[in-house]
């Protein structure tokens, strides 16, 4: 089935609403498609003020300055590396003191570590703006035994080629709001109106996730789980071997915070010893990558509001993601192992 549109997009449509527990479910073709149409459901336009995580990948903010609206970068706290709660809430009680409310809070669940999802719903409840629960990289993962992405106003994943399971690009917007799905399918395809010939009353995007991704996602899903009971593996045994040395891991702080470990992430104590590593690993052709930039040393962001505490800048500067692909053997790890270990 080659067209656009066909049964797999509704079959991987309605797995995902069933795996993550959540309504209702479209397959887009990216996570940033999945974000940008969030923001227009929930009436962002010209102006507006979004709140959302410093610390994360450009596509969480892009999406802000496609409705021209402006973001308000926000700290992580030091146990999972999300959005702070505390500076959450200074954040909106500064704003609203400016004159001006958030309209919109994104929250991103880092490398697969849940957000505190309680204390900033409380927040967001308390000052009644919506969540945008940006799952990029979550799927899969769990907080208070329920799956990410299923927490907020409107959740986000992605399935980009690097994410735990992937249609080589894509994404999805799902939520229990019936209305907020129907309407993202409406305007990810053109939103061509009801009518026997191309009417278009208002401005669509061709955001919809072909017939053969969606096959492939329908697939994936079959080994979702699999996948990250892999990662998890890959990050106890860096966890085991590398643990005794001056080297820090994320770990999850109780029993509440199921992790993905989409990727396993450690903390040196130098920005020289991490930069000694990474270049160890390059020569043997093994990539290893820095943390997230912050949003707000970016060149392109770096003018918009920040509250925080600069706990980013330092994660960055000290952070190295290792290889942690489902594919990973324990050879490749064992030689990754070796030789982190060897430059103590």
């Amino acid at each position: 089935w080659i067209a656009p549109l066909g049964p797999n997009v509704n079959g991987f449509e309605e797995d995902l609403a069933k795996y993550s527990g959540i309504s209702h479910c479209a397959a887009l073709s990216s996570g940033t498609a999945a974000i940008h149409l969030a923001l227009i459901l929930l009436g962002i336009k010209n102006g507006d003020e979004v709140i959302a995580s410093t610390f994360t990948f450009s596509a969480t903010i892009n999406p802000i300055i496609y409705q021209g609206a402006k973001p308000i970068l926000i700290e992580s706290e030091s146990e999972t590396w999300n959005m702070s709660p505390d500076y959450l809430e200074r954040s909106i009680e500064d704003r609203i003191r400016q004159g001006t409310r958030p309209k919109a809070i994104i929250a991103v669940h880092l490398y697969g570590m849940p957000a505190k999802m309680t204390e900033i719903m409380e927040i967001a409840n308390y000052y009644d703006i919506p969540i945008i629960e940006d799952a990029a990289e979550g799927l899969g993962a769990a907080y208070k035994g329920r799956k990410l992405g299923a927490f907020g106003d409107v959740g986000i994943y992605s399935f980009n080629g690097n994410k735990i399971i992937t249609t080589s690009g894509g994404g999805a917007l799902l939520s229990n709001k019936e209305n907020y799905v129907s309407e993202a399918r409406f305007l990810a395809t053109q939103a061509r109106d009801n009518a026997p010939h191309y009417e278009h009353s208002q401005i669509g995007y061709n955001y919809r996730m072909s017939n053969i991704s969606a096959g492939i996602g329908r697939g994936q899903m079959q080994v979702l789980d699999k996948w990250v009971e892999i990662r998890r593996s890959i990050y106890a045994t860096y966890f085991t071997a590398l643990n005794s040395l001056p080297i820090n891991f994320v770990e999850e702080p109780e029993d509440i915070f199921f992790s993905n470990r989409w990727l396993t992430t450690i903390l040196f104590e130098s920005n020289e010893k991490r930069d000694e590593i990474r270049h160890s690993l390059e020569s043997l052709n093994i990539e290893s990558r820095a943390l997230w930039k912050p949003m707000h040393l970016q060149p392109i962001f770096k003018h918009f509001p920040y509250y925080g505490n600069k706990l980013s800048e330092q994660l960055f500067e000290v952070g190295l993601c290792l290889p942690s692909g489902s594919n990973l053997s324990e050879q490749e790890q064992e030689l990754i192992i070796k030789t982190i270990k060897s430059s103590f």
